[in-house]
């Protein structure tokens, strides 16, 4: 019952303290099903409702999973390895498309606002109790939100997309509720999910945002909370359109105690218009971070939402670390006063390359999506073995592990870095390793 690795402990803190260093040695595989409680708790000879909450604790934290009376087993993952961790290491010779970074060469300048912001700071140091929101920052933001029809609502600032999700996840869920998650979606927003002890639902996604069909079903199957992207979406490019957001805001409009989550992480490199789906629930949020545009290490995002929302995660964040540097919010400022980037010029940079490479695999019979933003995503009936092949022709990409649950196989590929003598010579590789003729990729679709 037990198998060969033994479970210890009295107490619940020390029964899940030994699962989880089996997990982590090795002697408890992904899959593998653990013993049922009652079982568990003679063996021990504890309470069962010791072993209960030993395993709520363990599910809670993202390390096992439970299904009912199928019992509970180790995550396929657990919560605690990383995404990364199915990274592709480009070795010395080997060209990198896997990474997800932008074009450095795109990217502006930082010397000059962060020395504004340094002379700010100078004239008007931030001292405790002074708010959290630079006041500009937060006028410039609001101003940016109601142009694009988002509801006039409070602004908060985060360090980045992934904070400011969690964030609200955390003002509203309790471990064990499930949450509708693009499928294939962001890496480590699928990492996320299970760590805080929340239950996954994919939602299946084509190239103008979540597919109705999957949405409605897990709307209707209980979902708690939806969190999608509106444009660039990572890994297939996908961007809302207009007829789509109209679809998905009339089911969430159903579904009016479900909690809503926008991405718009790709604001400043897409040149489509946001067709936002705030305001139709009680509970929503937009998130808007600079990183794409600006770069990963400019950590702030900015987010707008229903008053109750924001308020939660305003009173929660001056718990933690109180605020986000206001050096880096005055940066920000600065940039986007002085119109650092041309969004149009940096989108249309990303998008000759997407669509010449998505060309030139359509050329070679191998189906390819990247409607905007710096990826492009191929169905491939065989993900280990395309990357190994690609990765012996001089080609790093990234596995479509990373970023999938249900979907079917794929690699994406990060166009940053591709130069236009890059697209053909990659588009053999790619055709070569999938051993694809003219039509047969689309059979992987």
């Amino acid at each position: 019952m037990l198998g060969e690795y033994r479970i210890e402990g009295r107490r619940a803190s020390e029964i899940a303290a030994s699962v989880e260093r089996a997990i982590g040695a090795g002697e408890l595989q992904p899959g593998e099903v653990l013993p049922p409680l009652r079982e568990l708790a003679v063996y021990l000879e504890v309470n069962p409702n010791t072993v209960a909450s030993a395993y709520r604790t363990l599910r809670d934290r993202g390390v096992i999973e439970t299904a009912g009376r199928r019992g509970s087993r180790v995550r396929p993952r657990p919560a605690s390895t990383s995404r990364e961790a199915l990274r592709v290491v480009a070795p010395p010779g080997v060209r990198n498309v896997a990474d997800g970074n932008p074009d450095p060469t795109l990217l502006p300048p930082l010397e000059e606002a962060l020395a504004e912001a340094a002379a700010r700071n100078t004239r008007r140091p931030v001292l405790y109790g002074m708010p959290a929101v630079d006041d500009d920052l937060e006028a410039l933001a609001r101003a940016a939100f109601t142009r694009e029809g988002v509801p006039e609502s409070p602004i908060a600032v985060a360090s980045g997309s992934l904070d400011a999700i969690e964030r609200v996840l955390a003002a509203h869920l309790r471990p064990g509720d499930a949450v509708a998650i693009e499928d294939p979606g962001w890496g480590s927003l699928l990492d996320l999910i299970p760590a805080l002890g929340l239950r996954p639902v994919p939602v299946g996604v084509d190239d103008e945002g979540p597919i109705p069909e999957r949405m409605a079903a897990a709307l209707d199957g209980g979902v708690r909370a939806v969190i999608v992207t509106d444009r660039a979406q990572n890994p297939t490019g996908a961007a809302i359109s207009g007829p789509r957001a109209v679809e998905l805001r009339t089911l969430l409009a159903g579904h009016r105690g479900v909690l809503l989550i926008e991405d718009d992480h790709g604001h400043g490199i897409v040149d489509l218009p946001l067709h936002p789906l705030s305001g139709v629930t009680d509970h929503w949020v937009l998130v808007r971070s600079t990183a794409k545009a600006y770069g990963p290490d400019l950590r702030l995002a900015a987010l707008t939402g229903d008053p109750i929302t924001i308020d939660r995660v305003r009173g929660r964040q001056r718990l933690g670390p109180g605020w986000v540097s206001h050096l880096i919010q005055h940066a920000v400022v600065h940039l986007w006063r002085t119109f650092a980037i041309d969004p149009q010029a940096v989108a249309g940079a990303y998008g000759a390359r997407r669509e010449a490479l998505i060309r030139a695999l359509e050329e070679r019979g191998v189906p390819a999506r990247g409607r905007s933003g710096m990826n492009v995503w191929v169905p491939v009936p065989d993900e280990t073995g395309v990357v190994a092949r690609l990765l012996h022709s001089g080609w790093a990409v990234a596995p479509g592990a990373r970023f999938r649950m249900q979907s079917p196989q794929g690699i994406r590929i990060t166009v940053s870095g591709l130069a236009v003598d890059d697209v053909a010579p990659l588009a053999d590789a790619i055709a070569e390793a999938m051993g694809a003729g003219v039509g047969e990729a689309r059979r992987y679709e």
